[in-house]
């Protein structure tokens, strides 16, 4: 039961929660704090028609089984049912362009686990709109859209946060959703560890003419690895690493061109390939947060950390990032305790610190190891890959690992209400 005085307070705030940036992970928390009974205000610097449905471009998410269920305890899942295209294979191979892959192959099976199929792609033209259509129903959320947090001072019992239309709200706790330059971590005095890569990733969507009966592909290629991931239909979505100077000269060619370089690293065992949609161009870093909150501001998301994308985990982490702070206060709150203390903040820094550092460091080993050209590694990585692969306890614990089945998993996903 709440603390009557500490309610008083509560209710003379603007909201229980401001939400900076409104982006999947911001609405996603958003939904989830208002359906454990907090009152949320959602700050969207983008107007509401300009994260509108664009079309098919091929841009999408591989969510693991835990971002699944997360998105289904919210009530996102049922509406997006339809779009999904269910990850039933990954096929791990390392070798040049138009040389093929080395015979050593590592191989996951959906069978090999009692959840079902090891994830899902979603496409953002799908997920996006739907997060945020319940948006916009759910009464205890207020958005403000085309306005940015320009400012914030935490005071004992509130924090003051400034908006670009000059007006100013107070909330218990403020949460940066704001992006890897998040000026929340700015203004909050948070500064973050990292490196560039010296890479970045193309993507585009191609279609072609065989099935590919929802096997995702990890390509190692010396300069970046080759991601071919199954899209509803005789689809895929491509996420193709190279250099930054090779990905900047390839990006600017034009699309048969393009489809030229791609098609000796993507071969031809979907037959011909043919562009979809648009294509985009990414540099490539990793960066962690040194803290993820202060005084009544926390950081969530890419506004707390960024990995590379060899695995396809940034999205993932937010969303268990958006389980456990959403865990985390509501548990406080029921407590009567002030969810924007930072004794309440540092239990949801202490949840998920430790994870998303370890999924940086391992994506970050991962493509040292193999983006070179090194003989040697290259026959050690081999060996590796098909050891690996005759090893099945081995093979199910990165499966569930990479499914996001391990470790303290917060409570939504795992698709439980708090």
């Amino acid at each position: 039961m709440d603390n009557p005085a500490r309610s008083a307070v509560n209710r003379a705030m603007d909201t229980d929660v401001l939400i900076a940036g409104g982006g999947l992970n911001g609405t996603a928390l958003a939904l989830a704090l208002a359906q454990a009974g907090l009152r949320v205000i959602l700050v969207d610097p983008l107007a509401a028609a300009t994260r509108a449905d664009a079309g098919f471009d091929g841009r999408g998410y591989a969510l693991s089984i835990s971002s699944q269920r997360l998105l289904a305890a919210i009530g996102i899942w049922e509406r997006v049912t339809a779009q999904v295209q269910p990850i039933l294979n990954i096929k791990v191979s390392d070798g040049r362009a138009g040389e093929g892959p080395s015979p050593l192959v590592l191989e996951f099976d959906h069978a090999e686990i009692e959840e079902g199929p090891m994830g899902y792609m979603l496409e953002d033209r799908h997920l996006r709109p739907a997060l945020m259509a319940m948006v916009a129903e759910t009464g205890a959320i207020r958005q403000i859209a085309g306005a940015s947090v320009t400012g914030h001072a935490a005071g004992p019992g509130a924090v003051t946060v400034s908006l670009s239309d000059g007006s100013e709200l107070t909330a218990a706790l403020l949460v940066g959703c704001d992006g890897k330059r998040s000026a929340t971590a700015q203004r909050a005095g948070i500064n973050r560890w990292g490196w560039e890569y010296g890479q970045s990733s193309l993507v585009c969507a191609v279609e072609h003419e065989l099935p590919h009966h929802g096997t995702a592909q990890q390509f190692f290629m010396p300069p970046g690895p080759l991601a071919i991931l199954p899209l509803p239909g005789n689809r895929s979505s491509i996420v193709w690493t190279e250099t930054t100077a090779e990905a900047a000269r390839i990006s600017a060619l034009p699309d048969e061109a393009f489809l030229e370089e791609l098609r000796p690293r993507f071969g031809s065992y979907l037959g011909e390939i043919a562009l979809a949609g648009a294509r985009f161009c990414y540099p490539l870093s990793m960066s962690v947060a040194h803290d993820y909150v202060r005084d009544r501001v926390a950081l969530l998301g890419d506004a707390a950390h960024a990995v590379h994308p060899v695995a396809g985990q940034g999205l993932n982490a937010g969303l268990k990032d958006v389980g456990a702070l959403t865990e985390v206060l509501v548990r406080a709150r029921r407590r009567g305790e002030d969810i924007g203390r930072i004794d309440v903040l540092r239990r949801y820094q202490s949840w998920r610190r430790f994870d998303v550092v370890t999924l940086a460091l391992a994506m970050d080993a991962t493509v040292r190891l193999f983006s070179n050209d090194s003989s040697v590694l290259r026959a050690g990585r081999d060996l590796g890959l098909g050891l690996v692969n005759r090893l099945a306890p081995l093979r199910r614990n990165l499966i569930r690992e990479a499914a996001g089945l391990t470790g303290e998993v917060p409570r939504l996903n795992r698709g439980l209400p708090i």
